[in-house]
């Protein structure tokens, strides 16, 4: 049944037919954590996407991991106060945050520009980390399915091309992220492009 859902969103995506979808999610949408859930604090950004996106760089945070709820909203707070707090960005950099719970946390999300991937890649992708360091070991199963269920809905609302690309964020820029574990498994991805 979930297959045959998707499967049907995507292909309204695909036909142009789903312009109705855009401003509510589509049914083969998993929930997203909304920031408010989370207790992020306000964010003072404006300058907008256009859609669709053509890319998707992941990333990981490189800092702690987090297997529950909420450890992960815990997680994404402290993420959001080193990006805003001591950095002085204006948000949480990145658009979507992903725990070991499973679950999609909204960062910017779909229409905000991020700042994930530096001043060429920003403007014109999505940016989705993995809470946790990468580096020697792989994210839990249903951390993976989370993301892949977030790019169908992406594509499902039309704020992702059809043909997008997966970027790791070592192949848009100078860094050891998304850590050379997830980094193989993105690769395995059917829209990574290196």
């Amino acid at each position: 049944m979930f297959r045959r859902a998707l499967l049907a969103c995507t292909l309204l995506a695909l036909l142009g037919l789903g312009a109705a979808l855009k401003t509510s999610a589509p049914s083969c949408c998993s929930p997203i954590v909304p920031r408010k859930e989370w207790k992020a604090l306000a964010s003072e950004c404006s300058q907008r996407l256009r859609h669709p996106v053509r890319y998707v760089v992941v990333s990981h945070t490189a800092g702690s991991s987090c297997s529950s709820p909420d450890a992960c909203q815990q997680q994404a707070q402290n993420v959001q106060h080193y990006h805003a707090r001591t950095l002085g960005w204006c948000d949480v950099g990145y658009n979507f945050l992903i725990g070991e719970d499973g679950l999609v946390y909204e960062g910017r999300g779909w229409d905000i520009k991020g700042d994930h991937a530096g001043p060429t890649w920003n403007p014109i992708s999505i940016g989705i980390t993995f809470m946790g360091n990468y580096m020697d070991r792989v994210p839990p199963a249903r951390a993976l399915r989370a993301a892949q269920s977030l790019l169908n809905c992406g594509v499902a609302r039309g704020a992702l091309s059809s043909n997008y690309e997966v970027k790791g964020h070592r192949d848009v820029q100078k860094t050891l992220s998304p850590g050379n574990q997830l980094y193989q498994i993105i690769q395995t991805w059917p829209h990574y492009r290196e």
